[in-house]
């Protein structure tokens, strides 16, 4: 790696890096406690998780300012596996996992991006900041005035500071101002403490007390696909807003091996398998964050508060985490798409919006995703197919007819193809003319063989004129019309 581009990634603003890092460590401690609830482990799994996780990322990721720790989509995965087998089994799925990510890294898959369609990705987010609100309502509900009072002051301080000075980031403003009131006038409202335990010694290197046979294999391996398919998706969705935010590039496939790394450190240190966070990412982006350094700055922090800091720590209100957590809520969600629905597609207002439902509805991002994307494949496939044309023309004489076929031959349009010829015509020559078309798969290969023999079996002549190299290649390897050896051995069964 050139000077330049080590400064650029890990030195473009220390100062900015380093308080962004250090909201991104605040907002990071009550969400690790809360998805090691989830997962139904102590918070220390979760907390050693995020540290891991942050620290081993903004080495071995492949998008500067990224936050990646412990997660709820991923801690939801987690769930049956530490009910039915316990702790020691979901840190070796966890390690298994990162192995998984570490071979999709190596295989390339982080190209499959280019298939997310943008209304995936918009409703990817507007879902993501709906759940984001959503997991501040329980903070919300059966509690004291005083508490609304904070929330309503941290998102002043929030969204006006700025327009007075922008040396601090606000979210860091407001989370210590709220905590020195509520320190100082021992105000009623819920803590980080109230949350759970916090650790106190420093996350020990130690392999999964397990039985290491195929009978463990078979039970953590069908988590860690999972964990490691939803870490990446998550993973993955988040770069490319990062990169959107930032109007930056990242590499994708990098990002896969990092993940995989840094899920088998988090493994052998006792922490739960984590990903990317968009919150967060968001958080550190708008808080100045450009750098590798904020990443690492985050992970380091956060272990020095809950370490060293950790009677300070306990006391932050939780109200002020809500209301950075609101911020980001609000300045996740993409309004723009809301007055874009009567201007786009219908096809694409729907795939946004079913990728919305989906992960709203499942609480997991990964289905929500998957639904976003069958939906745009079935909608691509239907317009292609839509674009596909055959015109018939006979000759003066009628003894021959030529059939012009325009646009592709897939599965979605073999069954028009095969339909719209006249297999009762008195012409004794049928051209095919595919010049203006392309062959693509095994079901037009089939529909192709299908017209061919029809017409030969009515005793009519059939030729094939104008496929292109591609279609030959693919005809010539799977078509049997062809091939009369094929045709006698199938006559014959």
């Amino acid at each position: 790696m050139s000077l330049a581009r080590l400064r650029a990634e890990w030195f473009p603003n220390v100062r900015a890096d380093i308080l962004a890092g250090t909201v991104v460590a605040l907002a990071l401690i009550p969400e690790a406690i809360a998805f090691s609830i989830i997962a139904g482990v102590d918070p220390k799994v979760g907390l050693y998780a995020s540290f891991c996780i942050a620290v081993v990322i903004a080495f071995a990721g492949g998008r500067p300012a990224m936050i990646s720790a412990a997660t709820g989509a991923m801690a939801l995965v987690m769930v049956g596996l530490v009910r039915d087998h316990g702790l020691q089994y979901l840190l070796a799925a966890t390690i298994l996992a990162g192995l998984l990510q570490m071979g999709a890294g190596a295989l390339r898959l982080g190209v499959l991006m280019r298939f997310v369609s943008r209304s995936v990705m918009t409703g990817f987010v507007n879902a993501l900041a709906i759940l984001i609100f959503l997991a501040q309502l329980p903070e919300l509900i059966g509690v004291t005035w005083v508490t609304y009072a904070m929330v309503a002051a941290g998102l002043a301080t929030i969204y006006l500071l700025p327009r007075l000075t922008r040396v601090v980031p606000s979210p860091l403003v407001a989370i210590v101002v709220l905590t020195a009131l509520s320190i100082g006038f021992g105000l009623e409202v819920r803590t980080v403490g109230d949350m759970g335990e916090l650790p106190s010694d420093l996350p020990a290197f130690l392999l999964p007390q397990i039985p290491w046979t195929l009978e463990t294999l078979g039970i953590i391996l069908p988590v860690s696909a999972t964990l490691a398919v939803v870490g990446l998706l998550e993973s993955l969705m988040t770069a490319s807003i990062v990169d959107e935010m930032t109007d930056t590039t990242s590499d994708k496939n990098r990002e896969c091996l990092g993940q995989g790394i840094a899920n088998i450190v988090a493994g052998c240190f006792g922490g739960m398998a984590g990903c990317a966070m968009i919150g967060q990412s968001v958080i550190n982006v708008k808080s100045g964050g450009r750098g590798r350094l904020s990443t690492l700055f985050a992970g380091g922090f956060l272990l020095f508060l809950i370490l060293v800091l950790d009677d300070l720590v306990r006391q932050i209100p939780m109200p002020a985490l809500v209301a950075v957590m609101i911020m980001v809520s609000i300045g996740t969600f993409s309004w723009k798409s809301i007055a874009d629905l009567r201007r786009i597609p219908r096809s694409s207002s729907i795939v946004m919006l079913a990728t919305v439902a989906v992960t709203v509805a499942t609480h997991d991002l990964a289905q929500g995703v998957l639904a976003g994307v069958l939906l745009s494949g079935i909608f691509f496939a239907r317009k292609v197919a839509g674009l596909f044309d055959i015109r018939a023309e006979t000759s003066a004489d009628g003894a021959s007819c030529t059939y012009t076929v325009t646009g592709n031959i897939f599965f979605a349009s073999a069954a028009v193809f095969a339909d719209a010829f006249d297999f009762r015509t008195p012409a004794r020559r049928v051209v095919i003319d595919v010049s203006r078309a392309h062959i693509w798969d095994l079901t037009a290969v089939a529909a192709l063989d299908r017209v061919v023999l029809k017409f030969r079996g009515a005793g009519t002549e059939v030729s094939l004129v104008g496929m292109n190299e591609a279609s030959t290649l693919l005809v010539g390897r799977l078509a049997i019309h062809d091939k009369p050896a094929r045709l006698g051995s199938l006559a014959a069964h």
